[in-house]
């Protein structure tokens, strides 16, 4: 069967860690799995392929747009997929529904689409004039305009050190509070202009925008993400068969974070307080850890996709 084509729009699409990922998956004709983050389905496509084409795949995204998009570029595997316009957090709830109790394998990619960053026109990008949006879910309510323009300095300043890692969100969450008396802040662009006057040019990082730890705080805060990553986590290894594996491909230490802790909760079988004579939690183990450390993209990878350099996944095997 020919793999599927990229829509007319030519966006380019390239999964990442995709081989590594696959690998762990260990995708099997007949074998159920989810895809728990479609973007353009590059990785629905993968365990398709190393399954021969005979395995069923239930892709989840709550972007809309993308999708619709999806599903166009794999349309010649339709038979093969569930696509599913929600979160993944729903995912228990969609497989009772599904009448599916149990799956072969799960799948999490948790970084931006290339279609979010370079034609959603939500903001997700410091480099294109956009609506300062950054929601993935168009029915969420409150937008990354909403938290700019509407937070006082304490929330602010707080939201982008816990969530963007920013040493400078004191000086940042100043400059923004100052532009936005007069006149509120609408684009991407406005806000990537204030981020990068507010950081002093010696301090500016090397290897990344200025703004892309602003930016990086206010799409997990819009979208709640890393509540809904751990949510997901914990729902998607009740449903894995014995010796299925969930694979986690996180893009920041704050997500790698709450996927190893994660991993290592369900992996251990006391949870009860230091001190105690005896265990009294009566816990079960029932997750493996298969990556004692996270993998990472080869030097191969991150020089033909600069995306994947900061990618890190975990992968978690099912007692």
């Amino acid at each position: 069967m020919k793999k599927a084509t990229d829509n007319k729009k030519n966006l380019k699409h390239i999964p990442v860690l995709n081989k590594e990922a696959i690998n762990f998956l260990r995708p099997m004709e007949g074998g159920l799995y989810i895809d728990a983050t479609l973007g353009l389905g590059g990785h629905t496509e993968s365990i398709l392929e190393a399954s021969g084409y005979k395995s069923t795949v239930i892709s989840f995204d709550v972007d809309d747009k993308t999708m619709a998009m999806a599903s166009k570029r794999l349309e010649s595997f339709k038979d093969n997929i569930s696509f599913v316009n929600k979160n993944f957090t729903t995912i228990d709830h969609v497989l009772s529904e599904m009448g599916i109790s149990k799956v072969d394998g799960i799948l999490a990619d948790i970084g931006t689409s290339s279609y979010q960053l370079e034609s959603s026109g939500r903001g997700f990008s410091f480099l294109r004039e956009e609506p300062l949006d950054m929601r993935m879910d168009p029915g969420l309510q409150f937008t990354a305009f909403d938290l700019v323009n509407d937070m006082n300095f304490d929330e602010l300043s707080d939201l982008l050190y816990r969530l963007g890692e920013e040493s400078f969100s004191r000086q940042i969450t100043k400059s923004i509070i100052k532009y936005r008396t007069t006149n509120p802040i609408k684009t991407s662009t406005e806000l990537s202009a204030i981020v990068s006057n507010s950081i002093p040019r010696k301090f500016h990082p090397k290897r990344i925008h200025p703004a892309t730890k602003t930016f990086q705080a206010l799409r997990i805060a819009v979208n709640n993400e890393l509540e809904n990553l751990k949510e997901f986590i914990e729902k998607g290894i009740k449903l894995l068969n014995p010796g299925a594996r969930i694979i986690i491909i996180s893009f920041h230490s704050l997500e790698d974070r709450i996927v190893k802790r994660s991993f290592n909760y369900f992996k251990s079988s006391c949870v009860c307080p230091a001190g105690l004579p005896e265990c009294r939690c009566n816990k079960e183990s029932i997750l493996k850890v298969i990556t004692k450390s996270p993998v990472t993209p080869s030097k191969n990878e991150v020089e033909s996709n600069p995306r994947s350099r900061s990618s890190k996944m975990r992968v978690g095997e099912k007692k």
